[in-house]
């Protein structure tokens, strides 16, 4: 009974039955999920612990079990026969008995890829059936409108807005959630930036962070069509005219405020390879940045 509630609750099953779980939730639950946690980051994790408890096994061997057999006092005092050589407990070579062999542990390791491939295969169909892939043609080109027309105001001029399903020039690989030429009228944006965009113009969803991000990152590219180079001024001015746009694609002023000034607070926190685009200390109320110094709202 003992060995079946330490297979019950051991490591690798915690780890199928919480990936099961959040899967499922990420497929059935609500589009915010969606939009905050990347799946693939999870399936990632899961991967490295199932190659770690693989590694493990070959790494790690149980440890020796005590002799159970009649102690010396109760040999001596109840006429046990003397111990002999064959019958001495040797701790490694049961251990060798009960310690799965390699082709077990290699089987162990197949089924358990196999579930996360399962599961991971399962959440693709989801996403491109409830993600932007799953827009038919016509709203993603009705979308791609609504979104050139809004950077149009912001660039001040008329420019136009793909979503880059090919990854060619945004995406997980570029690292970057868009991208547009410095004084060019073509800007490009990931699909996942796309549709939370969609929701929010068409649909009237908001999904907390996600929205004001995608919201920066439009008028991001607007800016740099407008011809503003520097990444951390763009971004500035994009954060201050990211209100305007959110209240033009249905967010209450106060609403739109408070997801950009969100922005601004993360801002401040990146480092590494997104430092270039920190917002530099002109880039407040009254400062050399603000673009309504007259209003003390900011941004």
């Amino acid at each position: 009974m003992n060995d079946r509630g330490e297979r019950i609750a051991s490591p690798r099953t915690i780890l199928y039955v919480a990936l099961v779980a959040f899967v499922l939730a990420w497929i059935l639950g609500p589009p915010a999920l969606r939009s905050l946690v990347p799946v693939w980051l999870v399936f990632l994790l899961a991967l490295g612990l199932e190659l770690a408890f693989f590694a493990g096994a070959f790494r790690s061997r149980p440890a020796p079990q005590p002799d159970r057999g009649p102690q010396p006092g109760d040999r001596e005092r109840f006429g046990y026969p003397p111990v002999v050589a064959d019958d001495v407990f040797e701790p490694e070579a049961d251990a060798d008995l009960r310690w799965p062999p390699p082709r077990r542990r290699i089987r162990t390791l197949l089924a358990g890829l196999a579930t996360i491939a399962t599961l991971a295969g399962l959440a693709w169909v989801a996403e491109s059936r409830t993600g932007w892939d799953g827009l038919d043609r016509e709203s993603q080109v009705a979308a791609m409108e609504r979104f050139s027309e809004e950077a149009s105001v912001v660039a001040e001029k008329p420019v136009s807005v793909r979503c880059d399903v090919s990854g060619d020039f945004v995406g997980v690989v570029q690292h970057a959630d868009g991208a547009a030429a410095v004084g060019g009228d073509t800007a490009y944006l990931t699909p996942g930036i796309c549709h939370v965009l969609h929701r929010l113009a068409f649909e009237g969803e908001v999904a907390a962070s996600r929205t004001g991000r995608a919201l920066a990152v439009l008028a991001h590219e607007a800016w740099h069509m407008r011809g503003v180079r520097d990444e951390g001024e763009t971004e500035c001015y994009a954060l201050q005219s990211g209100v305007a746009l959110g209240r033009r694609l249905g967010l209450s002023e106060g609403r739109a405020r408070q997801l950009m000034r969100q922005q601004l607070t993360e801002n401040a926190l990146r480092a590494g390879a997104s430092f270039e685009y920190r917002v530099p200390p002109e880039c407040r109320d009254g400062g050399r940045l603000d673009l309504a110094p007259g209003d003390s709202r900011f941004p």
